[in-house]
């Protein structure tokens, strides 16, 4: 069976082949390299549907509203529910995996409230948790219920649709700006500073 034919499959591989690189090399960890894999399984789905809507979808819907055939509708009604679906779940897995690491490596709940005090040297990464948590509620808050009236999902009128668009889109937007200082906070914890020089 050929798992490139599967996302799941390459993505299972995918760890596999992370698995077996870590075991050649002699890099095992410690239960806290459980969580940060799927930490980083997560947030890979959900900062990377982030730039796809971001840089793929809003540009393209604007261009598909010039064609009527078959217009916005196909992405609208085929590929933004389901990639709204893997983005909000991903992003709510990536924030519990990331609150289980902070927990983990504060001795438990400490580290989390650590981490989001930015005591016990653990300043940097809890930038990059707050970054997050303001995502998370971005992601949840705002994207999400503006683009079920987007989507027709709930009912709402052409106004309400219009506000809708913009309050999702700045909240999207938001979050893309969010990204880059939130993921450079968290790999900069744990490799000595986050600017290049």
């Amino acid at each position: 069976m050929n798992p490139l034919k599967s996302p799941w499959l390459t993505t299972l591989a995918g760890v596999l082949l992370a698995v077996v690189i870590s075991l050649i090399f002699g890099q095992t960890g410690t239960g806290l390299s459980l969580m940060v894999w799927l930490h980083v399984i997560f947030g890979i789905m959900w900062i990377g549907l982030l730039y796809y809507f971001n840089f793929v979808q809003v540009p393209g819907v604007a261009e598909a509203l010039q064609d009527k055939d078959p217009g916005p509708a196909a992405i609208n009604k085929y590929i933004a529910p389901k990639a709204l679906w893997f983005f909000r779940w991903s992003a709510l897995l990536t924030w519990l995996t990331g609150a289980s690491a902070l927990a983990h490596l504060g001795g438990g709940m400490q580290g989390v409230w650590s981490a989001f005090l930015f005591q016990d040297g653990m300043a940097l990464i809890g930038i990059g948790a707050w970054l997050g948590t303001i995502m998370l509620f971005n992601v949840w808050g705002l994207i999400w219920p503006n683009q079920k009236k987007i989507l027709g999902i709930v009912p709402a009128t052409a106004e309400e649709i219009a506000k809708a668009k913009m309050v999702a889109l700045y909240a999207s937007r938001t979050n893309t700006l969010l990204s880059i200082p939130m993921l450079l906070s968290m790999v900069g914890y744990g490799h000595g500073g986050l600017l290049p020089f």
